[in-house]
């Protein structure tokens, strides 16, 4: 949810001018957007909606060839409910938030049983399935169906506040003043394209570090570049990775993914050795070894996984999920 004003720079702009940006960015997206298969007009509302889990905070040349192999494995919603979130979680591969597998497995179930298999084609119903918040319903809304919704993500806030408010980068959370400014941008027709088009232009063009003014549409109406290009007035923190109890997670659940039957406990907290180590899962486990995590973080980042359900007990072993 948007958190209330805090000292937020002033945003206005005239109807004339919001057009003119309209009509710049949407040509520019059709000339020089990327060719996703979930752009493509064979794709299916289904289709649209996984590569939205996929791409929360995770590259599209990642999701790219992951989004291919599920969307041959699963082709609709009732494919993946009839599989078992132990083999959803194993498709996700290297995504990472591997939570979102389990989510997007119980989202189909709920289309399933709710919507006769077919998602979902207004924002209310979207917004009731499981592990879709109110960006993924606006995002599944507009782009799989063509509705009014405004979308607001990391780029397009970013776009936003350069192009209107002067400012270097967005507010570290999204605020109500944000959220006024995108919905009054938002144009009368056309807003699939708007939509898509000011996303691609923070991802391509108005990027965090090193913007390409030269080859935007809009350079020259932009606030920030009259402004001189001011730096920015906070500096963004990146998530932490080596040594954290996410990687220990993520190594874990590299060798549940490999292994072709349960693992036992101890192999996973490093208490135990095998005489004839299962070749499945060699590689991954001798990743997980080679990390400097302790009993007290190896037994926390398993506990974890199993009150995610990432993973179950299993006998005496720990597996994906059935």
């Amino acid at each position: 949810m948007p958190r209330p004003d805090a000292a937020a720079p002033a945003s206005s702009i005239e109807p004339a001018e919001a057009g003119l940006l309209h009509r710049r960015i949407r040509d520019w997206f059709a000339a020089s957007a990327r060719d996703l298969p979930w752009r493509r007009p064979g794709c299916d509302p289904w289709g649209i909606l996984v590569s939205e889990f996929m791409l929360q905070q995770t590259p599209v040349v990642r999701v790219l060839p992951v989004w291919e192999q599920w969307m041959q494995r699963w082709p609709r919603p009732a494919d993946l409910a009839a599989d078992s979130a132990g083999e959803a979680v194993r498709a996700w591969g290297r995504l990472g938030y591997p939570r979102r597998a389990l989510r997007l497995h119980a989202a189909a179930a709920a289309i399933v049983d709710r919507h006769g298999g077919r998602v979902p084609d207004d924002h209310a119903s979207l917004l009731e399935l499981p592990g879709v918040g109110t960006y993924t319903a606006a995002a599944v809304a507009s782009f799989a169906f063509g509705l009014p919704e405004t979308v607001v993500d990391t780029n397009i806030r970013r776009v936003h506040a350069r192009l209107v408010t002067g400012a270097a980068l967005p507010a570290p959370t999204l605020t109500a003043a944000e959220m006024r400014l995108a919905q009054k941008l938002m144009p009368g027709s056309g807003t699939k394209e708007w939509n898509a088009g000011a996303m691609e232009l923070g991802a391509l063009i108005c990027t965090a570090r090193s913007p390409r003014c030269d080859a935007c549409p809009v350079m020259d109406r932009c606030a920030w570049v009259k402004a001189g290009r001011p730096e920015p007035h906070y500096v963004p923190k990146g998530q932490a990775w080596a040594g954290t109890d996410r990687q220990v997670r993520g190594a874990m659940m590299a060798v549940l993914r490999e292994a072709e039957s349960s693992v036992p406990r101890g192999i996973l907290l490093g208490s135990m050795e095998l005489a004839v180590l299962p070749s499945a899962y060699q590689g991954p486990l001798a990743a997980l070894r080679a990390l400097p995590a302790g009993d007290e973080q190896l037994g926390r980042a398993l506990d974890g996984l199993l009150t995610d359900g990432l993973a179950v007990t299993a006998g005496d072993g720990i597996s994906l999920p059935g």
